[in-house]
Parts: structure tokens; sequence; C-alpha cells
């Protein structure tokens, strides 16, 4: 019969066999090699053998360099290097394989060879506000404002105002020699009547464009991450206070009338603590994933070893009368 120090000894092997085999897969989840190391984009290079000048404008893009920028790797290697942000920052990432086809969002994420012999055959290109919905969700863009936009309704692309190559905005120069360059020229486009009496207001002579008011752009300023103007395109009070935050409800404004209104004692409730909410989890250290999985191990070890002395018993006596049998 086993001694309880063969069973400890029995139990503690489990723990040990269930601990190791954990820390070495969540290791080589972790242990995910930066996407510039992974399969070189050959299909883009395809692409650029006719297309040089999409190619050139992809290159310098966001997308060209959505797995190899940086500041996404110093981030992404931050946090634990997840999985989950090469689901959009790379083309075809496999989670089971920790795999990828391309180490940036390729020509494939978008163009589709029909009949796998472009160019003989056509290509086709999704360019709805879906496919960039896909990626640019609710946490990553504000999706939600996007729908409610008079624009998202009256079924207008994100293709209508951005360059998809270069994943930037389309800008349009006004050819009177003034080199005037804004991207609210795209504006104009639709937005006739405005423009024609938006040129003889005060905002315009200032040099507000429409983008100020009704975009809160951020490419003139340093923003985090996935930082992204609003898209619902509505002007607020915000925006406002950009150039007018000294004429807000400022103390000049507030005029006395003499009154005095009694207010009764409010009851002040006490103070909710806050608590800081991260749009990314703490990454887990693999330790604490060895050491859950090592006390299951333990239990295991500690549950099994009747059955494994039952085993060894049985074992010894069927091979006692075969050594008799020898003799």
């Amino acid at each position: 019969m086993f001694s309880w120090f063969n069973r400890i000894m029995i139990a503690l092997t489990f723990a040990l066999i269930f601990a190791g085999i954990t820390l070495m897969a969540v290791e080589a989840q972790e242990g995910v090699t930066p996407p510039v190391d992974q399969q070189a984009s050959g299909s883009n290079d395809d692409c650029a053998v006719c297309h040089t000048e999409f190619q050139m404008k992809w290159m310098n893009g966001s997308h060209g360099k959505s797995g190899t920028d940086p500041v996404f790797l110093a981030d992404w290697e931050s946090q634990g290097k997840p999985g989950a942000c090469l689901v959009c920052h790379t083309t075809g990432y496999d989670p089971a394989t920790a795999t990828w086809e391309s180490a940036d969002i390729s020509c494939s994420a978008c163009h589709v060879d029909e009949g796998g012999e472009h160019p003989k055959t056509t290509i086709s290109t999704d360019t709805s506000p879906d496919l960039c919905g896909r990626c640019h969700s609710d946490t990553r863009f504000g999706w939600q404002d996007w729908q409610g936009s008079t624009h998202y309704q009256r079924g207008m692309e994100c293709t209508t105002c951005h360059d998809p190559h270069s994943a930037s905005l389309k800008f349009t120069i006004v050819r009177d020699a003034s080199g005037y360059n804004d991207v609210s020229q795209l504006c104009i486009n639709c937005h006739h009547e405005a423009s024609m009496e938006f040129p003889y207001t005060l905002h315009h002579q200032k040099g507000v464009s429409c983008v100020d008011c009704h975009l809160e752009h951020l490419e003139a300023t340093d923003y985090a991450p996935h930082s992204v103007s609003d898209h619902s395109f509505k002007a607020s009070l915000q925006t406002c206070n950009t150039c007018h935050s000294a004429q807000m409800h400022s103390s000049a404004e507030a005029v006395s009338t003499g009154e005095t209104i009694p207010v009764a004692n409010a009851v002040v409730p006490e103070a909710v603590p806050v608590v800081e909410i991260t749009p990314e989890p703490t990454p887990v250290s693999p330790m604490g994933y060895a050491g859950l999985a090592g006390l299951l191990g333990l239990a295991g070890g500690i549950v099994l070893a009747p059955w494994l002395e039952r085993f060894y018993r049985r074992e010894v006596k069927h091979q006692q009368p075969e050594e008799g049998e020898n003799e």
C-alpha cells in the first residue's frame, strides 16, 4: 500500500507536469514574433507591377504600415503581444496558429480576384462602410456616431472622403494659384448652398473651415492611438469652445437682478469612488496560468493516487506467478 509520502509525490508530479505544459503553451502564444518578421507581402508586390502609383500611396499610408509601425509595435509589445490586435493590423490572421498572410492591410483585404487569374479575370472591390467597420468599430472609430449621421443615411461611403490606399483624407487643391489646400473643399462637392454663403461669414475671414467645427480634427495635434474625429458631423459646444472658450459663459456676462432666492439645504451624497476603465485588459502573467494548472494537477494527483496504487498492486501480482513458472 502506498504511503502518504508516495501519494504526495505522485500529486506533486502531476502538478509539475500540468504547470510545465501550461507555461510552455502560454509562452508560445505570447511569444508571437512581430508582424515585420512574418511572411512577405508577395501579393502586394505582384500588384505593384502594374499599379505603381497606388502601391506607393499604400506603402506610405497607415494601411501599408499597420503591422510594422514602430508606435503600434511598442504599444502591442507593452500589452503582451495579444493576438486580438493582429486581427486588424495584419491580413488573414489565424488565431489557431498565430500566423498571417501579410504583415499589413494588403490588397487582398479589399480586392478579390474573382477568377484567380488576374489580369485575365476581373478584380472586385468592396468599398462598403461595413468592410471598414470590421476594424474601425465603436471602440476604434465611433461607428455609432457615423451610422447616425446624415452622410451614412444617404449612402455615402468612407471612400467618398478617404483615399483607400493612403488611408488619409482626399485633399482638393484650389486652381486659382493661391495654393490653398484644405480638406473642407470636399464638403463643397455636395453642400453647394452652404459653400455660397460661408465665404461671406466672419468665420471664413478668420480662417475657420468646415472641419474645424463639424469634425473636431486631430491631424495638427498629438493624440493617442485609436483617437478619431467625431463622424456625426454635428457642430458641438466643444468645438465652439476651441475658439470661444473665453466668451462662453464668462463672469462678465452674468448680470445680477438684485433678487435673493432662498435655496433649501440639499443633502450632498457621498462621493462615489471612480474606477478607472481601460480599453485593453491588463496582461496576465504566464506564472498565474501555470500556478492555476499546478493546483489542478495537484488535486488530480491526489484523486488518482489510489487508482494508481490499485493498478500497481495488480501488475505486481500478475508478474509474481510468471516469475514462479519461469523458475
